[in-house]
């Protein structure tokens, strides 16, 4: 509607220029400009606004963010969650033996003709962990034997396999990466959480989180992710828990990266950003990084340096 009612208007002006130009013999050059100069504006795109195309042509920008003579830093606190429950401490332990204990002594007495049937496996393995619980007559290791032992030669064939079917077996909380002190592996210190951290090609502070500038118009989260696919590589499912840093780190640049330029910065800030992996590998490119390691917070001490640990510890978990 808005275009038809556009259009009339233009025709009505344009039918106005013709009579004005025959009433005051306006020259034709004169003419046509004016009705090209119409039909322009009715063909006319949205006007594109200026600050859209000023931000999609910076967000390519590879230029460092300076700020206040600081250079803004991206880093990612990488982390594997633990993958099993934690060892329970000897304070933990002798708790829940205690709250055990008190709970079997309060209990109803338990009718265990009711609920075996005589002569079962169950009721045997029943007796046998009755028998360990209450060392009254002999120490609860060898009335447990005695009681294993027994029950094995009462077991019949078909109880035999019965019991084999019902048993739970354990997986080895120690894995062979535990055993090799792989650092390298995902599948050590299962009851633990590990963080990246990775070498890079110099002497000094070469063991850090990665990081990385973040360049103009680029958001902290967006800065970590990009440093981590270029020095890690892509082959890692990650998940960044939010877009704001949990901890920042302020440091000098040495004197051997100050320029005698004014805009040049004299120092930097590290934002930290955290970060799960769920699946995948670091590979090592060799160039920014040559070695990468998975520590927990104890070991991460023997790796950075002191300055950098006391900066970032409080951000890491204990377990």
């Amino acid at each position: 509607m808005l275009s038809i009612i556009r259009r009339q208007g233009l025709r009505a002006t344009m039918g106005s220029l013709s009579q004005v130009a025959t009433r005051t013999a306006l020259p034709a050059p004169r003419l046509a400009m004016a009705a090209r100069s119409y039909a322009a504006a009715a063909n006319a795109s949205p006007i594109k606004s200026n600050i859209s195309t000023t931000s999609s042509s910076l967000v390519s920008s590879t230029k460092d963010l300076v700020i206040n003579g600081n250079r803004i830093i991206a880093g990612a606190v990488l982390s594997r969650q633990p993958l099993i429950l934690r060892d329970l401490t000897p304070f933990e332990q002798e708790y829940f033996t205690y709250q055990k204990n008190l709970e079997r002594g309060n209990a109803a007495p338990f009718g265990a003709e009711f609920y075996f049937k005589k002569g079962s496996v169950a009721e045997r393995r029943w007796k046998q962990q009755e028998a360990e619980r209450s060392g009254n007559a002999t120490s609860a290791s060898s009335r447990g034997k005695e009681a294993s032992s027994q029950m094995e030669d009462e077991l019949s064939e078909e109880d035999r396999v019965a019991a084999l079917e019902s048993k739970i077996a354990f997986n080895d909380r120690v894995t062979e990466a535990d055993r090799k002190n792989d650092v390298r592996s995902l599948e050590r210190s299962l009851a633990r959480t590990l963080y990246l951290i990775v070498k890079k090609p110099r002497d000094q502070h070469s063991w850090q989180f990665p990081q990385g500038g973040v360049h103009v118009c680029e958001n902290l989260q967006e800065a970590a992710g990009r440093e981590l696919q270029e020095e890690c590589g892509s082959n890692m499912d990650l998940w960044f828990v939010g877009r704001v840093p949990i901890g920042h780190y302020n440091y000098k640049l040495p004197n051997a990266v100050k320029t005698d330029s004014t805009s040049a910065p004299t120092g930097a800030k590290v934002f930290f950003m955290k970060a799960h992996i769920f699946s995948g590998q670091v590979k090592v490119d060799n160039k920014e990084i040559v070695d990468f390691a998975w520590v927990t917070k104890q070991e991460m001490k023997d790796y950075v340096a002191p300055e950098y640990y006391e900066a970032v510890k409080d951000m890491l978990s204990d377990f």
